[in-house]
């Protein structure tokens, strides 16, 4: 904030915008990259990119500057998950600087010191040069301003100072980026031939019959995996099946919740201090001295107040109401003051009757409905049963109880009905409302008080016996639990607790499940064994971490390295693919050979095979209307004569033959120009992703974070 203040005092209307540049910039686009992992031996080597090692002090020195920026730019110092995105920002930032720099230097790009002067104070500013120095009034960039500034740039706070250096030491980078991907964006290139064909492909239209026989009219059972088809298809497949780094556990969560104790402990805490608050003569203070929530002096109408103190209504100024248990607090309310307010409140219930269409017909026959339900409400019927049996909203669950709300909440015809009643009562008539005709009962007619309120509130909170014995639990598993087995059988034989498992967790997970802030137990299972300092082995049972109000003991169970999936991991979506193509060659072998019009083939083959049309086929698209994602079909279809059937061919849900009743070509464009230039967009627009994911896969990236956050 002091840079602000400097540019305020120096610059006059040129104010903060520039450091908000400033941080966008530092904190920019690493955020959105990705990262590889690999686990390293060397204490002092946070990792490595391209053959270049990247020690400890190097990496925090680049980290702290992140963590400086985000205080700047949000005001607080970042918490745990804060700090988790923060590294990924520093070791992205890192990665960028080494990798990139070796493609820069070479191709010998350079930026000189002419065009960063050109950037802070010349003709052509950086964009948040620019946005900080142009006056809002006029809408122009002062120049002037900005030479001014940097003039005053000495006498400015260090922190200021320090500011401004770093975002004119990163101006270089920047530009050296811009230049590299610009000669990437500028070599991309579109044919003529290419243009032409996805004219054709996005404007070819086609109408199909097809026979369909879906493979799951064939039983699972009936199709044998084994497997080797099962590998076999992995290793035939292996591009599909990348995956990072992962560590699969099974842990224990031993929550720490308040017991009937700790309750009753709070109840009487709050008993006593009720006494307390009836002679208090201070009531705010009361409230500061004594609550876990602040004090709120707002007067409340019934609708507001909280639902244990409207039950009491109408209550009396000085008296205290409570204690009342609810949602794990314990709460006393004293009311302070009362005065009428600005706007009136009221409950209610109701049982909407909506009219079955927009005719004249069907709101006579709502009308008449309701007349029918109200006519034996009045007979002795229940409302509230009533409302459960014909109502059509969302109160039917409550009887039609819509509680209390304040004037001006509900639509005008219905609210004109309920503060216009003096008592409560069932109202004589059905109202009518955009929504339907209303049975109305008024449960509390309608009040202006308000009510001054102070609210002394106890959070039920687990005492140290309470925690003391929950630890001691996780204690006495972990004393259990030696590897696996033991874990397992510690865990079966206490029915209390519940074992959860987590697959696949990677390097950079700050969550398991459910478990927030859980970076520690993610370490010990990538090998950080805290307590023994081994490397953790399938198998280990871990220590007692404490995440959040719980215990938690975990267990190793597997390991995943980075490269293709172990069959054992995605067996159950292969075993899917795999069967699917053994029910595909069954099929075809029975639709093989079988001769005549499509009904015919479907008739010898079985009940099971459809006969289907689809208009309006695309070819680019793949799709065929009213089954789905089938390019293999659409462009067999593409290559046929109308009348022509192809063979039987294996689709994504089923095995079809296809037949074009008619095929319509894309029309002749008039200008491919504007085609090209927009699969060339497309092209570039994908540019930076594609360059930084090339760059980073070829820089042999060695990621060892886990071993120190």
């Amino acid at each position: 904030m002091a840079l602000i203040n400097t540019i305020r005092e120096k610059s006059g209307w040129a104010i903060g915008a520039i450091i908000i540049g400033l941080l966008l910039f530092m904190l920019g686009g690493d955020f959105l990259y990705g990262r590889n992992s690999f686990f390293s031996q060397n204490d002092t080597v946070v990792g490595e990119v391209a053959g270049e090692k990247i020690d400890r002090e190097t990496f925090e020195a680049t980290l702290e500057q992140a963590k400086q920026a985000f205080i700047q730019q949000q005001g607080r110092q970042p918490d745990e998950q804060a700090m988790g995105y923060l590294r990924d920002q520093a070791w992205n930032q890192t990665l960028y600087r080494i990798a990139f720099k070796k493609e820069f230097d070479k191709l010998g790009l350079k930026v000189s010191d002419e065009e960063i002067t050109d950037m802070v104070q010349g003709e052509n500013p950086h964009p948040s040069i620019r946005q900080a120095f142009t006056n809002p009034q006029t809408g122009q960039f002062d120049r002037a301003k900005v030479l001014e500034y940097l003039r005053n740039l000495d006498k400015a706070p260090p922190q200021a100072k320090e500011a401004f250096l770093n975002f004119e030491a990163n101006l270089g980078p920047e530009r050296l980026s811009i230049k590299y991907t610009n000669l990437l964006k500028q070599s991309t290139y579109v044919t003529t031939a290419e243009a032409k064909r996805f004219h054709e492909a996005q404007n070819s239209r086609a109408n199909l019959r097809y026979l369909f026989v879906p493979y799951y009219s064939l039983s699972d059972s009936s199709v044998k995996v084994t497997d080797e088809q099962l590998q076999a298809y992995l290793d035939k497949n292996r591009g599909r099946y990348k995956v990072e780094d992962g560590r699969s556990i099974e842990y224990v969560a031993v929550p720490v919740v308040a017991s009937r104790e700790d309750s009753a402990a709070v109840r009487k805490t709050v008993e006593e201090l009720a006494a307390q608050f009836a002679t208090a003569t201070n009531d705010s203070a009361f409230v500061k001295l004594n609550s876990d929530a602040p004090f709120n002096g707002a007067y409340l109408s019934p609708a507001d107040l909280p639902e244990k103190l409207r039950q009491q209504l109408p209550l009396q100024v000085g008296k205290v109401y409570g204690p009342f248990a609810e949602n794990g607090t314990y709460s006393l309310f004293k009311v302070m003051n009362q005065k009428p307010g600005a706007q009136a409140a009221a409950r209610a219930s109701h049982i909407l009757i909506k009219a079955e269409g927009t005719t004249p017909e069907a709101d006579a026959a709502a009308k008449a409905k309701a007349n029918e339900v109200l006519a034996k409400i009045k007979g002795g019927a229940d409302f509230a049963a009533m409302a459960r049996q014909y109502g059509s909203d969302g109160t039917t669950a409550t009887g039609g109880d819509l509680g209390w709300f304040q004037q001006g909440r509900m639509v005008p015809e219905f609210e004109k009905a309920v503060f216009g009643a003096t008592s409560a009562g069932l109202l004589p008539a059905p109202v009518k409302t955009s929504f339907g005709y209303h049975i109305i009962k008024i449960t509390a007619p309608k009040t202006s008080q308000t009510y001054q309120v102070a609210a002394v509130q106890k959070s039920i909170q687990p005492s140290d016996a309470t925690r003391d014995a929950a630890y001691q639990k996780a204690q006495q598993l972990k004393g259990e639990a030696t590897n696996l087995e033991s874990f397992r059988r510690a865990v079966a034989k206490d029915k209390s607790l519940q074992k959860v498992e987590a697959k696949n967790l990677g390097r950079g997970d700050l969550a398991v499940n459910n478990l927030q802030g859980a970076r520690e137990l993610v370490r010990w299972a990538y090998g950080v064994n805290l307590t023994s300092g081994k490397e953790t082995e399938v198998g280990d049972v871990s220590e007692v971490f404490e995440i959040g109000d719980q215990y938690v003991i975990a267990v190793l169970t597997g390991e995943r390295g980075k490269g293709t999936a172990d069959l054992a991991s995605v067996k159950p979506e292969i075993t899917a693919a795999v069967r699917n193509e053994l029910k595909a060659e069954q099929i075809i072998n029975k639709l093989k050979g079988k001769k005549g019009t499509l009904e015919q083939i479907a008739q010898a083959y079985g009940a099971a095979a459809q006969v289907r049309t689809a208009d309006g086929v695309v070819l680019g698209q793949g799709q065929i209307p009213g089954l789905g994602n089938e390019p293999v079909a659409v462009g067999k279809a593409f290559g046929l004569k109308p009348g022509q059937k192809s063979e039987p061919l294996a689709g994504e849900q089923g095995v079809l033959l296809v037949e074009p009743v008619t095929v319509q070509p894309a029309p002749a464009p008039a200008d491919l120009k504007p085609i090209r230039q927009q699969l060339a967009t497309q092209r570039a627009a994908r540019t930076d992703g594609l360059t930084y994911e090339a760059i980073k896969q070829h820089a042999n990236v060695k990621d060892n974070r886990t071993k120190f956050f």
